[in-house]
């Protein structure tokens, strides 16, 4: 099942991503390191949403 921590955190991985590039292309370490964080934020996210999805499936099972 998708929520929207998963969809919101595999957006800010995305987002994160590029930053990490832009940062990487364009010499800019701030921006680089700006992107790592983001991207961690993301997949953060993403597992909170499925540890919800877990419990939400657990709830339903019982």
């Amino acid at each position: 099942m998708v929520n929207k921590d998963k969809i919101e955190g595999f957006g800010k991985e995305v987002a994160g991503k590029a930053k990490e590039v832009a940062g990487k292309v364009t010499g800019d370490p701030k921006l680089q390191v700006e992107g790592v964080l983001q991207q961690g934020v993301g997949k953060a996210q993403q597992a909170l949403g499925e540890l919800k999805d877990e419990l939400n499936q657990e709830l339903k099972d019982d």
